[in-house]
């Protein structure tokens, strides 16, 4: 018998404006009460720039939950695929807004060796192991660590320590997540870890955009790829580990288009890692995304070397998102900021291993403007 999942809903903070720069104020519990998931609290917080533009986050696996930001009209609408409750995020979905890990992607046969130990994962597609295992960043919830507004950027970190062979995956994990909203209506993810022992580390996030405020399919959205190849990988989707160059296939995003056609072409939604055209460790701009009606643009920067891009066909209609709103087939685009999958395998791949000593970091940028007529 399924036990029932309680959580506590605190809404900690909002962050608004005053003067020339974002202040801090705690609002209120006026939803549920007291009440506890797994003995420790959830929390929700909300950062709000000068421009009106929000974004909501949570210590549930460290997720983006919502991000609000104006069309051309400057008619702000949800541009996440995403639940107005935290009880939703604790039931059956698609890793929507989540921080993936300990390995974002996959790793063939769920295994790797490491200074000559082999170490079995949990299998948990098609005899592989993908983010992270069965119990991976996405089911686990963070330490808040602290929030504050520096400048003109409101900022929520949040911690947690993945204990040695968590997941089957070597060394003690610290954490840390830093969400970070600045008044350029950017969204700046910063990541950083340490071990205590040599193993594999692979972040991102899962967040399923739509800039049509989520009212329609992603399929007519105009997209831009900085990216002349992909790896491109078998029946299992595990990289064979060669690289393919995008001319003249329907993976040919170096100038903008819509996916609508090609997708159709395929038979199937995209689900493939690119090798992005840009210097390793340097944050550079990796794609960009536009809607033509509403105007809303979304510029994507990292600073890792590869971006699995994900429109998945699944249906989502068991979903009850944001404004009590269902979602269809190709409702949310991915643009997930990654090393290569399979690279603990792949030793020609830019390598995933941290050693004691240290200190794995990673940026990604989502910015939003709006096109005019």
């Amino acid at each position: 018998m399924r036990t029932p999942i309680t959580i506590f809903l605190l809404v900690i903070l909002c962050i608004s404006v005053a003067c020339e720069q974002n202040t801090l104020r705690q609002l209120a519990a006026s939803r549920d009460s007291s009440i506890l998931h797994e003995g420790k609290s959830l929390e929700l917080f909300e950062l709000v720039n000068e421009h009106g533009m929000s974004i909501q986050v949570t210590n549930y696996a460290a997720s983006l939950t919502d991000v609000f930001v104006p069309d051309k009209q400057g008619n702000f609408e949800h541009v996440v695929l995403g639940f107005d409750s935290l009880e939703a995020y604790l039931g059956k979905h698609p890793k929507l807004g989540a921080t993936v890990g300990r390995y974002a992607n996959r790793i063939k046969n769920a295994e790797f060796s490491l200074n000559g130990r082999t170490y079995q994962l949990e299998k948990n597609n098609k005899g592989h192991s993908i983010h992270g295992g069965i119990k991976g960043f996405n089911r686990q919830i963070f330490e808040t660590d602290t929030f504050y507004t520096v400048k003109d950027t409101a900022v929520v970190v949040f911690k947690y320590r993945s204990r040695h062979l968590e997941g089957g995956f070597p060394g003690n994990l610290d954490l840390s997540i830093a969400y970070k909203l600045t008044n350029h209506n950017e969204i700046i993810l910063e990541y950083t870890a340490t071990t205590d022992r040599p193993t594999v580390i692979n972040l991102t996030n899962h967040s399923y955009f739509n800039l049509t405020g989520c009212k329609g399919p992603v399929l007519n959205h105009m997209y831009m790829i900085k990216a002349d190849s992909i790896t491109p990988v078998d029946s299992t989707g595990i990289p064979t580990g060669e690289l393919m160059s995008v001319t003249g296939t329907e993976y040919d995003y170096t100038s903008p288009r819509p996916a609508e056609d090609r997708i159709q072409k395929m038979g199937k939604g995209y689900d493939i890692n690119y090798k992005l055209n840009k210097q390793l460790d340097s944050c550079e701009l990796a794609a960009v995304v536009v809607e033509p009606l509403s105007g809303r643009v979304l510029r994507a920067y990292t600073t890792e070397p590869g971006m699995q891009f994900y429109i998945p066909n699944s249906k989502m209609d068991y979903l009850v998102g944001h404004n009590a709103s269902t979602y269809g087939p190709y409702y949310g685009f991915c643009l997930e900021m990654q090393h290569f999958p399979d690279s603990p395998n792949k030793p020609h791949f830019p390598t995933t291993t941290l050693l004691p000593g240290e200190t794995y970091r990673q940026v990604t940028i989502y910015q939003f403007e709006t096109i005019s007529e």
